[in-house]
C-alpha cells in the first residue's frame, strides 16, 4: 500500500485555504519543495521555507497568498495519482481554464508549469491543476 504524499500535501494547502490560515505546515520533501517553488513564481503562494523542528526533522513551510480576503488559489486539484497516471507530450498539453491556471509537470528537467514545458519542447506526467 503506498501513500500518496503529494496528494496529502495538496489536501492540506486547500484546508488551509478553507479556513484562512496564513501559513500551512507539512513534511518536508523535496517534491514539495519544487512545487511551492512553482506555486510561489506563478504567484499562487506569498513564499515557503524550509525549517528544523525539535527532533532533527525538516518542515516545509508555506505561506498562503490572499488578496482582499480572498484566496489566490481558487481550485488546486490533483491529476496524477498512484493508482492511475496521467501523462501529456507536448503536443497534446491542454491549457487549465483557457490559460489562466497552469498545470504543474514533472518533467525530465524537473518540476515545471505547463507553458515552461511548451518553451522548452518537454512533456511529462501531470501532477496538479491550480487556478
Amino acid at each position: 500500500m503506498s501513500k500518496d504524499i503529494i496528494g496529502d500535501f495538496l489536501t492540506v494547502i486547500r484546508n488551509g485555504i478553507g479556513i484562512s490560515k496564513r501559513w500551512i505546515v507539512v513534511p518536508f520533501s523535496n517534491e514539495k519543495m519544487e512545487i511551492a517553488k512553482v506555486l510561489k513564481e506563478e504567484g499562487f503562494i506569498k513564499d515557503f521555507q524550509k525549517i528544523e523542528d525539535n527532533n532533527s526533522k525538516y518542515l516545509l513551510k508555506i505561506f498562503l497568498k490572499y488578496m482582499n480576503g480572498e484566496s489566490a488559489i481558487h481550485e488546486l486539484v490533483r491529476v496524477s495519482k498512484p493508482s492511475r497516471r496521467c501523462y501529456e507530450g507536448l503536443r497534446n498539453m491542454r491549457s487549465v481554464i483557457g490559460g489562466l491556471g497552469v498545470a504543474v509537470l514533472s518533467t525530465n528537467v524537473g518540476i515545471i508549469t505547463d507553458k515552461k514545458a511548451k518553451v522548452l519542447s518537454v512533456g511529462g506526467e501531470v501532477i496538479c491543476h491550480v487556478w
